[in-house]
């Protein structure tokens, strides 16, 4: 998938950041004050989904409103804007994919009548990034220490790619006719967030971090395809844990 590849293009940068980390980096410090950084982090997605959309998929299929959180996978790049402030650009990639069936109808030869809901979110975005202590403090002209601890807070904006995609049989309720289809709604919107976090310095060049953030972002669905709703939710909470690289 196209999208995924800025996340694979960060991870190939971070394998190429593993050299200079040995020839930039003394016992406990760095030769110079980092310029950037990059952040690679895993979790999980909880989707809000507190549209019509999800509330009638779980009224008519064997959904749970849990069955559309998953995964995420995220890439941020930092660039230091002063001591404390960041201008970070970043993206992410969450989707489940979940069979289901009809709650209350079953085809003309008692099999359950079923069907695959897919569901993912693709932000892209920039933030300003503000830690809340320094990061670090140089020492001399030519050693740099980072902090044990750094906090931060943030917020941004950008936008988001989604798919909601429904494929399968479907059961038609006034001709009893059960056909298959594939009902997809796909696109861009304008998306907002807030995030919070923690790096954990394990040496100088890398860290460990951990990311609370939540996103705000709403679109409307395809209407030759799902008609007579109203714009699917796609906000939701995000945790994640990953690997913090100082460049």
């Amino acid at each position: 998938m196209k999208l995924q590849r800025p996340i694979l293009a960060a991870i190939a940068l971070s394998l190429l950041a593993l050299p200079l980390a040995a020839q930039t980096s003394g016992n406990g410090f760095l030769f110079r004050k980092p310029v950037a950084t990059l952040n690679l982090r895993g979790g999980f997605s909880h989707a809000s989904a507190g549209s019509d959309i999800f509330s009638f998929s779980a009224e008519q299929f064997t959904l749970g409103r849990g069955d559309f959180s998953g995964p995420t996978a995220a890439a941020d790049l930092g660039i230091n804007l002063t001591q404390r402030l960041q201008l970070v650009l970043g993206t992410a990639y969450s989707a489940t994919e979940t069979g289901s069936e009809y709650r209350d109808w079953v085809d003309n030869k008692r099999e359950p009548i079923e069907q695959t809901t897919t569901f993912a979110r693709a932000p892209v975005t920039a933030s300003l990034k503000a830690y809340l202590a320094p990061t670090g403090r140089s020492v001399g002209k030519f050693a740099w220490v980072p902090s044990r601890y750094a906090p931060y807070v943030g917020a941004g904006g950008g936008g988001m790619w989604y798919r909601f995609k429904q494929a399968g049989d479907f059961f038609n309720s006034e001709t009893f006719i059960v056909r298959s289809d594939n009902l997809e709604s796909q696109g861009w919107t304008k998306t907002a967030h807030a995030f919070a976090g923690v790096d954990l310095s394990l040496s100088p060049r890398f860290a460990i971090t951990t990311e609370g953030r939540y996103d705000w972002a709403e679109a409307n669905l395809d209407p030759q395809v799902f008609s007579d709703f109203e714009p699917i939710d796609l906000s939701g909470l995000s945790a994640t844990v990953g690997i913090h690289i100082r460049m």
